[in-house]
């Protein structure tokens, strides 16, 4: 009798459990349901289910495709409620269902404050809402800025009356732009507020949490350490990044250049930091494994350790799954079972998502798991291409077959959300890794033994010499020409077809199937089809946009892929203001080619519609007829008057754009509202756009 085939798949059943809660997250964020209906059809789906458990033997194989089917939407529901239940909208106490009359707040911070330009920053949490003499109970959370001068004696704990009212976070409208309103969302945050002295008065008494407290006291004594014996802020900043994930000192400017080159994964804590962590963990315990009596002693010091330093790290999605990975790795070591690492994975991925569904949408967490599954996948291959006999090439070899096996599945998350491939990934990957591997290891040792003096001042030195060389090492591979392939854009849709393709391609080159491999192919053409549409249809388009850039002009005239800009030159020098406020709207737009216009003049016609800015004092002179005015671009400080616009043209759209003083664009929108004109603001509504 021939034994049925088994499929790698059937090893791991928590690979088709986690699909299936994936589905559910997804298809209650983009078509919710109410909690009625998802109760209902859990109760429906879970009787059926446990209807099938009761049917005879012989008539459990008739209807196992039907139960499997139940099984896997039983699991969808249960990711749909997890989703209702955290969407903060939902619960009753939400500080937002009571903010129509302007209550006051009482809040608590959550974390200590973090210095900014011009003010202090902090996450703060809803405590109570307090409404003509009633004070209710509240959730939620506050993104909070505080002057700086009226932030004495404010620190994690702290209990505040907020007398002002608050603001909803939003984007900034412009075209690709990041979506930070759904970002701060997926962390609770859905409000924030500006606060002078005038604005608030501290209560006595603190919230503070004992596990939290002592988190913040530890990661607060191990900067201090850092500071003090490694020298350079760039240094500094990036050692702290490397060894806690703390990111508010790393240089903006050094961060663009790893991530250019990429290697910004040693910066953000990942399955490298926490897989270093294990193995010099399981290194040191080596003596304790003669005594099998030591087995859980051996098991409770490794997760204590492992977790301690999860949360000193943030304990953020990427360290989290780590952190979970390697724990179900240690229990399956102690129990002396050792299971499918692809299971091991989606049950960490499972556990994370039931803990919060929103992590689903962390770029973190999205490339955290594309990148050992892809090394899971193609390593080996990759790696057994060569043979090397000589161990130092052997190993170089073999660190590069890990680095060009992870590129292969978080390529095209990449490439959706940042729009770039780091071209020369592999030459930097082969001196960051292990160099990054050392430096963390001697920053353990650094914090471990800095009461001794002498070793911590040569160990600080060391240290600083090292991550000098490493970020000297990146710059200078930034600075190449063609470090990374910039301004690539692709859809959720075009992401899905490459997925599509690796994943035919994959069950080709493991089944030998050669059907997969022609779908990949057909995958593959349909993907370039679609690409192809796209840049047709980008050499068609005639656009005009007024940025939201909060005090500076910004307007891009757009014709087929060529860009005309008018506005300040620091949107264009500066290459943070540049990256975050026009360029995802010219990847977008697929614009290659950009022209300056240095002093608009008066009127501009572009393709047969007048637009006029008007950033300067103007001395308006009334006509018999008026002159048609398409759009009206109210930018800067002038000193101007609606009623001068209404009486010497004919204006079919005004809009005020994002330099313009909140004050003065109040005053221009009320005349408007009383002209009966047409107008726009920026500031509120996002990038007005005009397709011609």
């Amino acid at each position: 009798m021939t034994a049925a085939k088994t499929y790698w798949w059937t090893k791991a059943p928590f690979l088709r459990i986690i699909i299936s809660l994936i589905a559910g997250i997804i298809f209650q964020w983009y078509y919710p349901f109410t909690i009625e209906v998802l109760i209902i059809s859990g109760f429906v789906l879970f009787f059926v289910v446990s209807s099938y458990s009761l049917l005879p033997v012989s008539q459990r194989f008739r209807f196992s495709t039907l139960a499997g089917v139940c099984i896997c939407l039983l699991v969808a529901d249960v990711g749909a409620i997890l989703t209702w239940k955290e969407d903060i909208r939902n619960d009753k106490q939400w500080f937002g269902h009571r903010l129509e009359n302007h209550p006051k707040l009482i809040i608590s911070l959550d974390e200590p404050l973090v210095e900014k330009a011009a003010s202090y920053k902090a996450i703060a949490i809803v405590r109570y809402v307090s409404d003509s003499n009633t004070v209710h109970f509240a959730e939620g959370n506050v993104l909070l800025y505080i002057k700086k001068n009226a932030a004495k004696g404010l620190s994690y704990g702290s209990r505040i009356v907020v007398h002002k009212p608050l603001q909803t976070v939003r984007n900034s409208g412009n075209p690709g732009a990041f979506d930070y309103q759904r970002y701060c969302f997926f962390q609770g945050i859905t409000h924030q507020i500006y606060l002078t002295e005038r604005d608030f008065t501290i209560l006595k008494g603190r919230d503070e949490n004992a596990l939290q407290k002592f988190l913040i006291q530890c990661r607060t004594s191990i900067t201090a350490i850092l500071k003090k014996y490694i020298k350079g802020d760039q240094e500094t900043g990036l050692a702290e990044a490397l060894l806690i994930g703390y990111k508010d000192d790393l240089d903006k400017s050094l961060v663009q250049a790893y991530s250019n080159t990429g290697v910004v994964h040693v910066i953000a804590i990942s399955g490298l930091h926490i897989g270093l962590i294990y193995v010099l963990l399981i290194f040191l315990m080596r003596p304790l494994r003669r005594f099998k009596r030591m087995a859980w002693l051996r098991f409770i010091i490794l997760l204590c350790i492992l977790w301690l330093f999860t949360f000193l790290a943030g304990a953020q999605p990427s360290v989290l799954r780590s952190a979970v990975m390697f724990s179900c790795l240690a229990v399956g070591e102690l129990i002396s079972r050792r299971s499918s690492i692809y299971n091991s994975l989606a049950m960490s991925a499972f556990i994370l998502l039931c803990i919060n569904p929103f992590w689903l949408w962390d770029v973190g967490f999205q490339l955290s798991y594309a990148a050992v599954l892809s090394i899971l996948i193609f390593f080996r291959p990759i790696y057994n291409w060569f043979y090397f006999p000589n161990k130092i090439i052997a190993w170089l070899w073999k660190l590069t077959a890990v680095t060009l096996a992870a590129q292969i599945l978080t390529a095209p998350i990449c490439i959706y959300h940042f729009h770039q491939f780091p071209t020369l990934f592999l030459l930097t990957n082969l001196i960051v890794v292990p160099l990054s591997s050392i430096i963390l290891i001697g920053e353990i040792l650094l914090c471990a033994l800095a009461v001794i003096e002498p070793f911590a001042s040569v160990a600080g030195l060391a240290l600083t010499y090292c991550i000098r060389f490493m970020n000297n090492f990146i710059e200078r591979f930034n600075d190449v020409s063609f470090a990374v392939w910039n301004g690539l854009s692709i859809s959720v849709f075009q992401s899905f077809l490459l997925f599509l393709f690796i994943t035919c391609c994959v069950y080709w080159f493991i089944e030998k199937r050669q059907n997969a491999f022609k779908y990949g192919l057909a995958f593959l053409l349909l993907f370039f089809l679609l690409r192809t549409y796209s840049f047709i249809e980008a050499n068609k388009q005639q656009k005009v946009i007024i940025y939201n850039t909060p005090r500076y002009q910004g307007i891009d005239l757009i014709d087929g892929r060529m860009s005309y800009f008018a506005g300040d030159t620091a949107l264009l020098q500066d290459e943070l203001l540049y990256n975050y406020h026009l360029k995802p709207s010219r990847v977008l737009h697929r614009v290659n080619n950009t022209l300056f216009i240095p002093s608009p003049v008066s009127v501009l016609d572009f393709n047969g519609k007048k637009i006029s800015i008007m950033d300067r004092n103007i001395s308006f002179v009334s006509t018999p007829t008026k002159e048609k005015l398409d759009l009206v671009v109210l930018s800067r400080n002038p000193h101007i008057y609606i009623n001068d616009i209404y009486k010497t043209f004919q204006v079919r759209q005004i809009v005020i754009d994002g330099s313009v003083p909140a004050w003065k664009a109040r005053l221009w929108k009320r005349d408007c509202d009383s002209l009966q004109l047409p107008c726009y603001d920026v500031s509120e509504k996002g990038a007005f756009v005009i397709n011609l």
